[in-house]
Formats: structure tokens, sequence, C-alpha cells
């Protein structure tokens, strides 16, 4: 319960765990969160670490020189950390294969893998970029991918264009639009804003799902 009081912490308060992170470690700030974004999309059994959020508040420390962070380096680094993280869920789809939808695994939900097996069938390919920006399906999708979906030539090319995408808008908005006063005031507010704007795509394509196969 203390763990998850912890994580709900962190996600809450990004800004203040990010400004006491560069005070305490400086540029080894680009290092976490390197880490982190190549952990949340790299390892199958972390879809809830912060993605999105995250880089809105890098973004915005960025923006703040006292920081010493350099937005542009900041932006290539977690660009080729998304890149990796999701080449390495691939690999391991890859080599696991079909078997895992079988059934359920102790960090594996299955319900998970057939959510985002769905998520292909509606939109093919491009579910590598799309996926980038909705929590739990960004984890899920390149490992759904390597079990089977997709050749690894035509899935790194979605690779490149979706993290470029999804790490440099998100970090973008937060270097703009993060310190501003009404933000920076209710920054929780504005972390729950984009976590609920970042869910609803799945969860409007699934009530429409439903209601299509009731339809049928």
């Amino acid at each position: 319960m203390e763990f998850l009081q912890q994580i709900v912490d962190v996600f809450l308060h990004l800004d203040k765990h990010l400004t006491a992170i560069t005070s305490n470690y400086g540029t080894w700030t680009y290092l976490i969160l390197f880490l982190v974004i190549f952990v949340e999309t790299g390892v199958v059994v972390m879809p809830f670490l912060p993605g999105d959020s995250l880089l809105f508040a890098a973004g915005a420390l960025a923006a703040n020189p006292a920081s010493g962070l350099n937005v542009v380096l900041m932006m290539v680094l977690l660009f080729i950390a998304a890149f990796l993280g999701d080449t390495l869920n691939y690999t391991i789809g890859d080599y696991l294969g079909p078997r895992v939808f079988r059934r359920d695994y102790r960090f594996i939900k299955r319900a998970h893998l057939l959510r985002t097996q769905e998520f292909y069938d509606r939109h093919g390919g491009k579910t590598i970029i799309i996926a980038r920006f909705i929590p739990i399906i960004r984890t899920f999708a390149p490992f759904v991918a390597g079990v089977g979906t997709m050749k690894y030539s035509r899935f790194i090319s979605y690779n490149v264009i979706g993290g470029f995408l999804w790490v440099v808008a998100f970090t973008l908005l937060g270097y703009f639009f993060g310190n501003l006063p009404v933000v920076k005031k209710n920054f929780t507010l504005v972390i729950f804003a984009i976590i609920f704007l970042s869910i609803l795509p799945p969860v409007f394509e699934y009530f429409k799902h439903k209601a299509s196969r009731r339809a049928a």
C-alpha cells in the first residue's frame, strides 16, 4: 500500500520530484529520464510508469534556466530511449511467440494483449504510432507486434516516427506551456488532464466497438 502511495505521489508531483532530482544529480538527470522512458516502453510488465506526463514535466523543467538542462539534448536522448525501448519490447515478443496469448502470466495480463491485438486489427501498422500516445497500449503494442503481427523491417519505420512524434510533442508542450503561471499553480490538474486525454481514445474505441458488435 505504501508503494502504491509513493507511485501516485510521483505521478501527481512530477514537477517537484524532477526539480529535486535535478538539484541532487545535475546532468545525471538525463540518464534517469532516459531509463524511465526506456523501461516504460521496453519492459512489458512496466506499463504503469509515467510516460506522457513525465515528458511534459521534463520539458517544463528544461525551460527553467536554473535546471541546467538542454531541451534539444533531452529530446534526442529520450527519443533514443523510446526507440530502443520499443525495439526491446518487439524482440521479447518475437522470442516468446504466440503462446503468450494462451493464458495469463504473473505480470502479463492476457486481456491487455488481446485488447492491443484488437487495436491492431482495426488500425493496422499505424498502431505503433498511435499507441505511443495511449498508456498501457503503448507498452504492449510493440510486444504484440513482435509476437508475429508485423515484420521488423516494417516495424522499425513506425517505431522511429511514433517515438519521434511522442517525445517531441509532449516535451515541447511542457517546454512552452509548463511554466505558465496557471499551469504551475494547477500542475496536478494538468497531469490528470494529460492522463485523462491519453486514455480517452481507447475508451472511445472500446465503446464504439462494443456498440458495433451489438448492432451486428
